[in-house]
């Protein structure tokens, strides 16, 4: 069965980076696809590749993770200021981020508008 599971940015903000890390990794190695609103710092997504490299064993073969983050096309000043303003205040809401198992998730193809998650298709136990 496939498991996704939704984690809001209100879930995630007020954690250190280690203990976002954590959270994460944690639901992935229970075979559960993390759909996270906003993105990770890139110093984030690297500890969690990191820690993700540290933890491959027979188990768990590590993660696939991909980002949609909505390009601005706004030229205009004033929005890009009160984008960044908007940001300051509440954070990397903006954008979406996939974290999977590799052992489910084969591969994440993304382009600006859209997201693809191409899983393994799983062997059902027989009865």
């Amino acid at each position: 069965m496939l498991t996704l599971q939704f984690v809001p940015y209100s879930e995630i903000e007020n954690l250190n980076s280690s203990k976002r890390i954590k959270k994460i990794l944690s639901l992935v190695k229970e075979e559960t696809i993390v759909l996270l609103e906003g993105r990770l710092q890139k110093e984030e997504e690297t500890e969690l590749i990191q820690k993700t490299m540290e933890e491959i064993d027979d188990k768990f073969k590590g993660i696939e993770i991909g980002v949609i983050y909505p390009e601005v096309k706004d030229t205009v000043f004033w929005r890009k200021i009160q984008r960044r303003m908007i940001r300051l205040l509440l954070g990397n809401r903006e954008g979406f981020t996939v974290i999977g198992p590799a052992t489910i998730v084969k591969e994440i193809k993304r382009d600006p508008d859209k997201i693809q998650l191409l899983t393994e298709e799983t062997k059902r136990k027989k009865k």
